[in-house]
C-alpha cells in the first residue's frame, strides 16, 4: 500500500467518523432537548448533519475525494474513476470510521459504548425513500462535479438536509452510515435486521443514478470529474495510469 493511498484511507475513515459522530451526537442532543417533540428533535438532528457534510467535504475532498460512503466509491469505480481495489479499501475505511464515530458519540454523552439499535425502520415506503435519497445524492454529486464543481460541498449538505424531511426513511443514503447507526440504540439508530434492505435500496438507487448520469452528461470533462470527486492525489494516479471516466 502506497503512502498516498494510506493518507486517502485515513481521510476517508476520519471523515466518516466525524460524520457519524455528528449524526448520532446531534440525535442524542436533539432528543434530550426537544422535550418529546419529534419534529423538533428531527430538525436538531438534520441541521448539524447537513452542515458537517459541507465542512468535511471542503476539508477532505483534496485528499481523498471525500466520499464517506461506499455507494459513492462504488459509483466512481463503475465510472472507471477509481480502481475497484481502492473502492473496496475506501468502503472498509468508511465502515470502520463510521463505527468509531458512533462509539465516540456514545462516550461524549456518557452512554454505553456498545449498543444494538432497537429502532425498527422497515416497509416499502422506507425502502423507496432510501432508493430516492441515494439516487438523488449521486445525481447531485455527479451533476455538480460536471457543471458546478465549486458548489458540490454545499449542494451535498443541502440535499441531505432536505432529504431528511422529504423521505420516509430520513435519508440514510449510505451503507456505512446504515451499518454504523445499527450499533447505536439512540434517536438515529436502525435495527440491524432492517439494515440489509436499506443497503440494498441504496445500491439500487446508486446504480440507477450512475446509469442516468452517463446519459445526461455523456461528455463530462474528465479532469473536472477527477479533481472534484476522486481528489487531487487520486487524479494524479488516474492520469498516470491512463484510465479515464466515460
Amino acid at each position: 500500500m502506497t503512502k498516498n493511498l494510506e493518507r486517502r484511507l485515513v481521510g476517508e475513515g476520519l471523515g466518516t467518523a466525524l460524520l457519524l459522530a455528528a449524526v448520532v451526537g446531534s440525535g442524542i442532543m436533539a432528543e434530550r432537548l426537544s422535550g418529546g417533540n419529534a419534529a423538533l428533535a428531527l430538525l436538531g438532528n438534520t441541521l448539524p448533519t447537513g452542515a458537517i457534510l459541507a465542512v468535511l467535504i471542503l476539508i477532505f475532498a483534496p485528499l481523498s475525494g471525500a466520499h464517506f460512503n461506499p455507494a459513492v466509491s462504488i459509483a466512481f469505480a463503475l465510472r472507471r474513476a477509481l480502481p475497484w481495489s481502492e473502492a473496496a479499501a475506501y468502503a472498509a475505511a468508511q465502515i470502520i470510521g463510521g463505527a468509531i464515530g458512533v462509539w465516540a458519540a456514545h462516550l461524549m454523552f456518557e452512554l454505553p459504548v456498545w449498543q444494538v439499535s432497537q429502532h425498527l425502520r422497515s416497509g416499502p415506503g422506507q425502502w423507496l425513500g432510501e432508493f430516492i435519497a441515494t439516487f438523488g445524492l449521486l445525481l447531485t454529486i455527479i451533476g455538480c462535479a460536471t457543471r458546478a464543481s465549486a458548489a458540490l460541498p454545499y449542494a451535498v449538505g443541502l440535499y441531505i438536509t432536505s432529504a431528511y424531511w422529504f423521505t420516509a426513511s430520513t435519508s440514510f443514503a449510505n451503507p456505512a452510515v446504515t451499518i454504523a447507526r445499527s450499533i447505536s440504540d439512540t434517536f438515529a439508530g436502525i435495527d440491524p435486521s432492517a439494515a440489509p434492505a436499506f443497503i440494498a435500496a441504496q445500491i439500487v438507487g446508486m446504480s440507477a443514478a450512475v446509469g442516468l448520469a452517463h446519459w445526461l452528461w455523456p461528455s463530462a470533462p474528465a479532469a473536472v470529474f477527477e479533481k472534484t470527486i476522486v481528489g487531487a492525489d487520486q487524479a494524479g494516479v488516474t492520469k498516470r495510469s491512463g484510465v479515464r471516466p466515460p
